[in-house]
């Protein structure tokens, strides 16, 4: 490799200050050579596997069916064939996707939920969050290179001229005129950046397992909430129905007092139930107002402009899709949370593992420097520097193995927490199916009872319209039937809440591949 300058420059350089300028230039030459060819030996160096245990997820066996499939509401999908070992071409197809609310078919309520997404500051403060964990993984990664400074430096200097061994006469004082550049690399031979960059790497998924986690919450919250308020709007419908019917039975049986058939105990009677309805009405309005003001903050809303006209809940329950019990490791962003902090807790193990071996640093420099600006940047004023320092630390009384041993117990803890996130989850989704399941017996047990009530009131307000019997009877019987009626509402709202916490038992729409 030769290095030359230009013919009309060489020729006017002294004949030895042009023969030393060729020199620097083929010396610099080769260095560079050797520098590249360096540098390419120790990056196929550095590939090698990096130290400690590579990761495996936890072990943990799912049931091949839940327990609790007995509700309608609930498809279940066909077991495999007996000695057949095929499964569905495609298992995911039946699963929820996406925006699951829409399976309600309400368009209020689809608003509602797409607010979420937009404005709800939890969420945007755990979006901020995983956005800061993503910039920690850029940031680990920038280890792998090497960092390169460069300047220039003017100074005008001054020394002693009675320091030691100095020379009589000679000069004290002159310039330094330099310009430099610094690089510094630490190859990753074992594996400790790279570790590192895995560890930032889990954790940000982590942290957006943890984001989908809690918009899964919220749009499970807002769910809820709306229903229940529909819930009361069915109630505060009924009760007003039932607050006419009392007045015109007031009235009838205050006719029936000055007619002299009726006593004014039948009076007091009528008049105590009229008002004790209209106080459960009143009461209504409170907890109706305050499952508006939570749906408004879900939403992000402006609270004095913000309202939900009354609308009963009359919809009918959807159909969930339930999969089978392995994909539920898949579907719930809590579960895929706790799997990728083990992950960072293997990772961990590797980075404390990586301390026992040398710390290896190269360096190097090179730029010019002189003491007249005219001669600055010329052949004679060059320099440069190339260098390794390894580093091993001998002695440090245990430290190195206790960081270790606490690295490996905080991945079996966090390994122990995942299996736990999983148990919990399967028991969460078997706690709602079987509270699906009891609603749905508990709902028609109910309706008969309404029913059975309605016609004994019937048959009470009969024979006390024709004297047969007192008020007593009419206003019992007007109790059972009020008493169940509303039991017959409430049992609807738990439904309507039991198959939201199914679906947020299931993930939602959300699973694995949505992790970045």
């Amino acid at each position: 490799m030769t290095a030359s300058l230009p013919k009309d420059r060489a020729s006017r350089l002294h004949p030895s200050r042009a023969s030393l300028v060729r020199a620097d230039f083929v010396r610099a030459g080769f260095a560079r050579t050797d520098l590249v060819c360096a540098s390419l030996a120790l990056l196929l160096i550095a590939g090698c596997k990096p130290v400690g245990p590579n990761y495996k997820r936890p072990g943990y066996s799912a049931p091949p069916a839940y327990k609790e499939t007995g509700a309608t509401t609930v498809v279940v999908p066909p077991p495999n064939p007996q000695g057949g070992a095929w499964q569905p071409t495609n298992p995911s197809d039946g699963m929820l996707k996406g925006k699951w609310w829409e399976i309600y078919q309400d368009p209020q309520l689809n608003q509602l939920e797409d607010r979420i997404d937009t404005t709800n500051v939890q969420l945007r403060q755990s979006m901020e969050l995983y956005l800061a964990a993503e910039d920690q993984v850029r940031a680990a990664r920038a280890n792998l290179f090497p960092t390169v400074s460069a300047g220039p430096s003017i100074s005008r200097n001054r020394i002693s001229a009675h320091r030691p061994l100095a020379s009589p006469g000679s000069a004290t004082a002159y310039n330094d005129f330099v310009i430099s550049g610094q690089a510094s690399w630490e190859p990753d031979f074992w594996g400790r950046i790279r570790r590192t960059i895995e560890q930032a790497r889990e954790n940000a998924q982590a942290s957006a397992a943890d984001e989908a986690n809690i918009a899964l919450t919220l749009h499970a919250e807002m769910a809820t909430d709306y229903f229940a308020l529909r819930g009361l709007d069915s109630q505060i419908k009924f009760l007003t129905g039932t607050v006419t019917d009392l007045e015109h039975q007031l009235d009838l049986t205050q006719r029936r007092f000055h007619g002299g058939v009726s006593t004014g105990v039948d009076v007091a009677q009528a008049q105590t139930q009229l008002e004790t309805v209209r106080t459960q009405l009143v009461d209504l309005g409170v907890a109706r107002a305050q499952f508006e003001h939570a749906i408004g903050t879900l939403a992000n809303d402006n609270l004095p402009d913000f309202s939900i006209p009354p609308s009963p809940l009359d919809l009918a329950l959807p159909n969930i899709p339930l999969g089978v019990p392995s994909q539920l490791l898949e579907r719930r962003p809590d579960i895929a949370e706790s799997e990728r902090l083990a992950a960072a807790a293997n990772a961990q193990i590797g980075i404390a593992v990586a301390a026992f071996f040398p710390t290896i640093t190269l360096g190097s420099t090179g730029g010019f420097e002189s003491t007249n600006p005219g001669t600055w940047i010329q052949g004679p004023s060059s320099l440069w520097s190339l260098g390794a320092q390894a580093t091993e630390l001998l002695f440090d009384a245990g430290q190195r193995h206790a960081v270790t041993d606490a690295a490996r117990h905080n991945y079996e803890s966090q390994a122990d927490a995942y299996r736990n996130t999983v148990f919990q989850a399967f028991n969460d989704v078997e706690d709602q199916l079987s509270a699906l399941r009891i609603l749905e017996q508990e709902s028609e047990t109910e309706q008969r009872a309404v029913d059975a009530a309605r016609h004994s009131f019937d048959l009470s307000n009969t024979r006390y319209k024709g004297g047969v019997t007192s008020y007593l009877e009419v206003l019992t019987a007007e109790q059972t039937l009020l008493q169940n009626q509303v039991t017959a509402i409430n049992i609807q709202s738990r439904q309507f809440a039991a198959s939201v916490s199914l679906v947020r038992a299931l993930g939602g729409g959300w699973d694995i591949t949505q992790l970045p």
